[in-house]
């Protein structure tokens, strides 16, 4: 009695199977045909979005990561429409469920992380440097040797490779010597109290008129800024046609060197650092009557 109600049980089972497969079999059909096509669009999408993406951003990584996201999410909303079709609609809310639960965790534990890709997206599409520019972020200065989605690579005039993250690149101003194609070489020069300001002034502009890797659209300019306490400073502004650091330094050098040649010529003084001991002025007491008491 038993192996026949259990055999009764298992045919039963059998048989609502099937009659479930034969009253379904029109929506496994229609399921098939809907996945087939929506793999087929998606795909088109895919291409048609990587060329528009393109168009905004030069950014390899940036461009493969939007292009996926898109297919996956067209995949996605493929396989939610044959869930349903095979009427499957619980299973379909709790997947979503499920996801936004994960979702949420995730977020929470790699919050860092995806703060650094968030931005390496914003900086993709606003592209405040490339690859090879010398820029300047934060503390750090150097050439852009790569830019990634998590984090922004330097190589410094040191030589040491720089990873700073993406998050700390965009929420901190980016200095590009680069964007201008010139860099402007500051120098900052003392002469004596009894040099002529206006001697000094012509003999410091010829000096450096016409030496090689100045650009010639900028005039080079000088300001007298103060009195020192041994001499008066001014400083002379250089645009160099070049924002590479060796043309940068090397032009600070040809100048250093023409100044120098220059005063030596003209007799102009670059004073050492000095202190005056002046006894006779109001209130002192002049070095003589020091030494009379001293006796």
């Amino acid at each position: 009695m038993d192996i026949d109600k259990a055999y009764q049980l298992i045919s039963q089972k059998i048989s609502n199977w099937l009659h479930d497969l034969i009253r379904l079999l029109p929506n496994f059909v229609l399921a098939a045909v809907v996945l087939v096509i929506g793999i087929f669009i998606a795909g088109q999408i895919r291409k048609v979005a990587a060329k528009v993406v393109k168009r905004f951003s030069g950014h390899t990584s940036l461009n493969h990561l939007l292009t996926s996201v898109i297919y996956i999410l067209f995949i996605g909303i493929t396989l939610f429409t044959v869930l349903s079709i095979l009427q499957l609609d619980k299973a379909v809310t709790s997947i979503l469920a499920g996801a936004g639960i994960v979702g949420l965790a995730l977020a929470f534990a790699f919050q860092d992380m995806a703060a650094n890709f968030i931005s390496g997206i914003f900086i993709s599409f606003r592209s405040p440097f490339k690859t090879g520019d010398i820029v300047k972020i934060s503390d750090y200065m150097g050439k852009v040797e790569e830019v990634n989605l998590r984090d922004t690579v330097l190589r410094t005039f040191q030589g040491q490779m720089v990873i700073v993250p993406n998050k700390n690149v965009f929420q901190n101003p980016i200095e590009n010597f680069s964007m201008l194609g010139k860099r402007r070489f500051d120098l900052s020069v003392g002469i004596s109290y009894g040099d002529d300001l206006e001697k000094v002034r012509v003999v410091t502009l010829n000096a450096v008129k016409n030496m090689p890797g100045l650009c010639e659209e900028n005039e080079t300019t000088m300001f007298f800024q103060e009195f020192g306490d041994s001499s008066i400073n001014f400083v002379i502004r250089l645009w160099v046609n070049s924002p590479e650091q060796p043309a940068f330094l090397q032009a600070g050098s040809d100048a250093i060197m023409r100044i120098k040649k220059a005063y030596d010529e003209h007799d102009i003084m670059i004073p050492f650092p000095i202190r005056t001991l002046d006894f006779g002025i109001k209130g002192g007491v002049s070095l003589g009557e020091t030494g009379q008491k001293i006796k």
